[in-house]
């Protein structure tokens, strides 16, 4: 990929427009997870420190466009950004309402966040009057948010096409950049061996994931339902467990194209001992088993790798290059099915490969098991995330796209 770079533009004295995901939870007007404006805070930094007057926009929540409501209000972003960036402004982060009929009205040195981008009529469709609103606003337009790159809306791709329409720059941030830089590190350019880790309720879900990465990887560990559904494939019973009958003959072709690591052993549960309605919670309660997968019951139901196993599967992440993971291998979220995803997690830390992991179920056993310290890079992007390791074109980032 060939794109622009913030870091690499002198910014001193020019309106900068960051496109950022600041789509945070907020509770009682307080922000209740920062992870987000962490990220991004390092961008809009660096645009301080070469003299640019910063301009934050992003989107929060789902509100009906053209009906601002105030539970989806930046605010309480715009609350923590000035105390965030405190040391370096010296005004607070002004939140904007008007920018598009009054302008920002920013000077270099400080930040100005505009208003919930979603307010806006036509965001959504990527509509290009409201995109030449936005590229009217700055010199430089910086896009930063790898969240919502999959997305070809007013302030992602449209603003983009607007500023190139006025010859104005567009560039990546930091932020998106170190993104595709670990993507395409691990996807284009992959060191071999490269294994993934895929897990997951339904292969249907992660189909084309698994075609693509079938193409580039030595070996595939599946997990969760997924697993299910290869271990069916293989001619095993898996009981009660969750597996998609129809998608077998897929999984098969897709076993001729790379390896796909399964389980020995695996741990179940009696599906009577499960209340779908509250299905974590009963799991507190169920006896878990360890069995064959040549001897799994019709009551049982696979929720997880056996520790005998996983271990077996570690080592081949161990001797891996690259490592890409999505998804746990089991119901990590209880701790008697949750084994097989904490040493998997534990070998990721400990391999010398590169290793990239992303979606949210999967950073949320990164911080679980504390392995963090271990993973090369870990990819906020979600959606994103999977449309990119699909191999799909993302309009954001194509967008951005000069030629070599």
């Amino acid at each position: 990929m060939n794109f622009l770079r913030m870091s690499e533009l002198n910014l001193t004295d020019k309106v900068v427009l960051i496109r950022e995901d600041l789509n945070v939870p907020i509770k009682g007007g307080k922000v209740t997870s920062d992870a987000r404006l962490q990220a991004s805070i390092p961008t809009i930094k660096m645009a301080l420190e070469k003299g640019a007057a910063v301009i934050v926009c992003s989107h929060l929540g789902r509100p009906t466009e053209g009906n601002p409501e105030a539970v989806y209000s930046l605010a309480p972003v715009a609350d923590y950004l000035t105390e965030k960036l405190s040391s370096q402004l010296s005004t607070p982060v002004r939140l904007n309402s008007d920018y598009l009929t009054q302008g920002a009205n920013v000077k270099s040195g400080e930040v100005v966040l505009l208003e919930n981008v979603r307010f806006n009529d036509g965001e959504k469709k990527n509509d290009a009057t409201l995109a030449k609103k936005y590229a009217d606003l700055c010199d430089v337009f910086v896009m930063d948010a790898f969240g919502t790159a999959h997305r070809a809306q007013a302030s992602t791709e449209g603003v983009t096409q607007a500023m190139r329409q006025a010859d104005k720059t567009v560039c990546a941030g930091p932020l998106l950049a170190a993104e595709l830089d670990a993507l395409s590190l691990a996807l284009e350019t992959p060191a071999q061996p490269m294994l993934a880790i895929v897990g997951g309720s339904k292969v249907s879900t992660k189909l084309e994931v698994l075609h693509s990465l079938a193409e580039v990887c030595t070996q595939i560990i599946v997990g969760g339902g997924i697993a299910n559904t290869f271990l069916a494939a293989q001619g095993h019973s898996v009981g009660a467990s969750l597996y998609e009958a129809d998608l077998l003959d897929i999984a098969r072709d897709i076993m001729t194209k790379t390896e796909i690591l399964l389980p020995e052993y695996v741990v179940v549960a009696d599906k009577d001992d499960i209340d779908f309605a509250d299905f974590t919670g009963s799991l507190q309660k169920a006896t878990a088993t360890i069995k064959s997968v040549d001897a799994i019951g019709d009551n049982d139901m696979i929720l997880d790798i056996a520790p005998e196993s996983a271990q077996q599967l570690a080592d081949a992440i161990i001797n891996a290059k690259t490592i890409l993971w999505n998804g746990p291998v089991g119901v990590f979220e209880v701790d008697a099915f949750g084994q097989g995803t904490q040493i998997l997690a534990t070998a990721v830390r400990d391999s010398d490969g590169f290793s990239i992991a992303g979606g949210g179920d999967t950073l949320a056993a990164i911080d679980k098991y504390q392995v963090a310290d271990g993973v090369s890079y870990m990819s906020t992007g979600g959606g994103a995330f999977l449309e990119f390791v699909e191999g799909k074109v993302l309009p954001a980032v194509a967008a951005l796209q000069i030629d070599a």
